[in-house]
């Protein structure tokens, strides 16, 4: 079903354009405020897909693990990690404290 595809594209984008700045949601995070708990995976998928200069804040999304998942030596991974810095957010031995920049959405 193209239709709910396209749906389940629009809730995921919808919760990543509010993640405000200087904050993180983890891919579990975002599909379970998209309404689709258990599906990190394809919110990873989405947000690959996502057009080239989209103003959406892809690089808020991270892994649950206060990593950046994109391979260290790519330039993915040095723009969401200059991006995230940008807004304040501090890398120590390639890793940030989750539990502190972590968005809390209630």
């Amino acid at each position: 079903m193209p239709g709910l595809e396209v749906n389940n594209k629009e809730k995921i984008w919808q919760v990543v354009s509010q993640i405000p700045a200087g904050r993180v949601a983890t891919y579990g995070q975002v599909a379970r405020m998209a309404g689709l708990p258990g599906h990190a995976r394809y919110v990873g998928h989405t947000m690959k897909m996502l057009p080239a200069g989209t103003n959406l804040p892809w690089h808020r999304v991270v892994n649950s693990r206060g990593k950046l998942s994109f391979r260290v030596d790519s330039s993915q991974h040095q723009s969401q990690k200059h991006k995230l810095e940008a807004e304040g957010v501090v890398f120590i031995k390639g890793r940030f404290a989750l539990r502190e920049y972590q968005w809390d959405a209630a």
